[in-house]
């Protein structure tokens, strides 16, 4: 592969780690306008950069393309949030599978760090942060198992439960709390998976449970102010 090409791939990939983590924080809402010549201005991007990390995004289900409208933030129906949630049950429950005492061992110091950072965004009562660490921690278990492919698949149902969540939760406090997290960790540190999974399910089946699919929340930044 060219020079050129590769810088190209590393460019796209810089806008759409940029919206998919302002999506994932909730800084982006369900719906808003993706205006291209905004996007070039804050993210200092070429438009058909901007225009390819659109269409991956698109390709991902995290953002919808319509003609004459162009491009906006998915709205995922009550259909595709339970599909998610399921998917995510399957996957997670899987993720945990490949975890080894030897990977836990090697990433211990790493996911002890993560729950001391969880803890003190929910102590603070930081909404961004909040949601920031408690999605991280569901990465970094899929970090823990060595598994790409499934690290890759979650990253993507992430992004997409954030948009759930921002639709259809019942009230602005995020439904994941960290003691929760901490029986998922204490079950592998014991090297106990199949109640770390069963955990890891609970857990998953509350997220779902806490959902008012007639709910949704109003825009409240603008994409330049989200992306800025």
């Amino acid at each position: 592969m060219s020079k050129v090409a590769t810088s190209k791939q590393q460019e796209v990939q810089r806008i759409v780690e940029a919206l998919s983590i302002a999506i994932a924080q909730h800084r982006l809402k369900p719906g808003m306008r993706l205006v291209e010549a905004q996007i070039v201005e804050v993210l200092d991007a070429n438009r058909n950069h901007v225009q390819s990390a659109l269409q991956r995004l698109a390709l991902q289900h995290i953002v919808s393309i319509e003609p004459n409208r162009g491009a906006m933030v998915a709205q995922p129906e009550a259909r595709e949030a339970r599909e998610i949630f399921t998917a995510r049950r399957a996957i997670e429950s899987a993720i945990i599978a490949c975890i080894t005492p030897e990977s836990m061992a090697a990433q211990l110091a790493d996911l002890e760090a993560q729950q001391q950072s969880e803890q003190k965004a929910i102590a603070l009562n930081d909404r961004r942060e909040v949601v920031r660490e408690l999605s991280q921690f569901h990465l970094l278990l899929a970090k823990i198992s060595g598994n790409k492919v499934l690290s890759e698949i979650l990253a993507n149902l992430m992004v997409r439960s954030s948009l759930i969540v921002a639709l259809y939760q019942r009230n602005d406090i995020p439904a994941c709390q960290c003691e929760e997290h901490g029986a998922i960790v204490a079950a592998l540190k014991a090297g106990e998976l199949a109640r770390a999974q069963d955990i890891m399910i609970a857990h998953l089946n509350e997220l779902e449970q806490q959902l008012d699919l007639n709910d949704s929340s109003p825009d409240t930044l603008s994409l330049r102010q989200a992306l800025s």
